[in-house]
């Protein structure tokens, strides 16, 4: 059931949505009537959200974040974790800083975001939490170590957060896409793209609306018994990881 059906509209956050996958996703909750915050570095995000400039890497910009959202929209009761950066490298050559800023950003920052939204979900006994992931996390990509690595690490944290919150009505999910039709892929060299797009079974590269409904899907009352899944948008191409 949707928001604007029970005439009930959720406080959604979101990171990462100036663009791509979660604009997408933004776009998505708006069109269900809900109120939508979204967090990036740049301050920007589709019509009809409150944008908000924040850095996950920082709790303190989560923290502010998260009060301008409440401040306007009330306790979030949906929280999608998506901000997400890339130092590809390969792996003798990978430096500290490269390994640590992917790690901070990808992996802690889904953390941040997380631990913040609880407080309010435990008092609320009600939320929905979503990590968004990659395929790479499950099946790896040379010179990504450290991408690969939160990735999978997310994981980790939805499967905990749902042992731990669980009898809270409090649901955490990890949705995987594999290669979408977004900038950072059509950056690729075309040879490349090629390559992907043979190894994929849909033998497409997916598009932002494929992840959104997804995180919509996992977001509504229909999804209250799906928790600590790993859900893959990728064509087929990560089966069997």
């Amino acid at each position: 059931m949707t928001a604007a059906e029970t005439d009930a509209p959720r406080s959604v956050l979101i990171t990462g949505a100036s663009q791509g996958i979660g604009e997408a996703i933004a776009r998505h909750f708006v069109a269900l009537g809900d109120k939508v915050a979204v967090v990036s570095r740049s301050g920007r995000g589709p019509e009809g959200t409150l944008a908000i400039a924040g850095d996950v890497s920082d709790t303190e910009s989560v923290d502010a974040a998260f009060t301008q959202a409440e401040d306007a929209h009330g306790p979030v009761e949906v929280v999608v974790a998506n901000a997400g950066i890339t130092r590809d490298q390969l792996l003798m050559r990978m430096s500290d800083e490269e390994f640590d800023d992917v790690l901070q950003t990808n992996l802690g920052g889904a953390f941040r975001l997380a631990r913040r939204a609880s407080k309010g979900m435990i008092r609320l006994r009600r939320g929905r939490i979503v990590l968004i992931s990659s395929v790479i996390g499950m099946y790896g990509g040379p010179g990504q170590v450290n991408y690969a690595a939160a990735k999978a690490g997310l994981v980790g944290v939805a499967r905990s957060i749902t042992r731990e919150l669980g009898k809270r009505s409090i649901t955490a999910n990890v949705v995987a896409p594999g290669f979408i039709d977004t900038d950072m892929t059509r950056a690729l060299p075309e040879a490349q793209q090629q390559t992907y797009l043979g190894a994929i079974p849909a033998a497409r590269f997916g598009d932002p609306d494929d992840v959104a409904g997804v995180v919509e899907f996992l977001a509504s009352d229909a999804a209250g018994y799906v928790s600590g899944a790993i859900i893959p948008v990728d064509g087929g191409l990560g089966m069997g990881h």
